[in-house]
């Protein structure tokens, strides 16, 4: 991480999971660390993803009673030009961690409680975590709790009424871009794919599989798709396309299962 200045002040940093966007799916836990935070941090993400920063003010505006202060940051961008995926990733991080620091140093000078709002759960494909650590290397003073929030993969598989598994059987929660690179992993009867920006469910011969597809979960323009993938997986390709140029951004998940 590049040069940062921390303050020696006690930080208690409480990562939030806030579900999809939609303030009924807080947890009473969630709601009551919301109302302990000093200050909630609120990143902004530009203009084309201006509505999730939006969505962090209305669970704020729904569930804090008191004068908890809100603070707003532009959120630094990844380098896609980076040398590699994880090179880029780790100077977005760093970017990141630099950011925070000063927002806390700003605004918390003789310590005290923050909280971030973190989409779906803090332990779920998301890196809050490995970013309040590089601020713990950097020699900031800081305690970090971890509240739990309903997962894509839980908002997924409840929306098409369907379980996680099939009876006895193992599931691989994994990444578009591993998929891509892998294909399907062998001896499994169903995977959950998260953040995939380009549909690699079109790698794999379609033959005996089902898909499972949402868009914007929980959200009162929520998209559901599901059926055999040979069929099915066009009509995802142009409604994820379509989506997107209408919202300007689109946050989805798929879960993939082997006829059995």
């Amino acid at each position: 991480m590049d040069a940062v200045s921390v303050s020696v002040s006690t930080i208690e940093l409480m990562l939030i999971g806030i579900g999809t966007g939609n303030p009924e799916h807080l947890t009473l836990q969630a709601i009551g660390a919301l109302n302990r935070a000093d200050l909630i941090l609120i990143p902004r993400k530009g203009a084309d993803k201006a509505e999730l920063a939006d969505l962090r003010r209305k669970i704020c505006a729904t569930h804090l009673n008191g004068q908890t202060r809100l603070v707003e940051f532009d959120l630094p961008v990844r380098d896609v030009a980076a040398p590699s995926y994880l090179d880029g990733v780790h100077e977005w991080h760093a970017a990141i961690a630099a950011v925070w620091a000063e927002q806390i140093a700003t605004c918390l000078p003789h310590g005290g409680r923050v909280a971030l709002l973190v989409w779906g759960d803090p332990s779920l494909y998301d890196s809050s975590m490995r970013i309040a650590e590089r601020l713990q290397m950097a020699g900031m003073a800081l305690r970090v709790e971890v509240i739990p929030g309903l997962s894509s993969v839980q908002l997924l598989t409840a929306a098409h009424a369907i379980p996680l598994n099939t009876l006895g059987a193992s599931v691989l929660i994994t990444t578009g871009r591993q998929l891509r690179a892998g294909g399907w992993p062998a001896g499994l009867d169903t995977v959950v794919v998260l953040l995939d920006g380009a549909s690699a469910f079109q790698v794999l011969p379609p033959e005996g599989i089902e898909i499972y597809w949402a868009a914007y979960l929980g959200m009162p323009y929520q998209l559901l798709l599901a059926g055999p993938l040979a069929s099915t997986g066009p009509r995802i390709s142009a409604l994820r396309a379509a989506a997107r140029e209408e919202h300007g951004w689109i946050m989805d998940s798929y879960l993939l299962r082997r006829s059995v």
